[in-house]
């Protein structure tokens, strides 16, 4: 499938399941994003001591 057959197919999906409008506000909640995501998640794990997680994940409700 060439991608243009796979855009319209995905936009003809949308419009089934969402409607024009309802379309028209997914795409619009699309960004192309900035940064280096992979940097930045090593900068933030590298943060986080496995003391930190733990204490995390025993706050979580069950």
């Amino acid at each position: 499938m060439k991608l243009a057959e796979l855009r319209k197919k995905g936009y003809q999906a949308l419009v089934d399941s969402l409607g024009v409008v309802g379309m028209l506000r997914f795409l619009q909640q699309l960004e192309v994003g900035y940064g280096d995501y992979t940097t930045e998640r090593q900068q933030w794990l590298d943060e986080v001591t496995l003391t930190d997680f733990q204490s995390y994940v025993k706050q979580k409700p069950q």
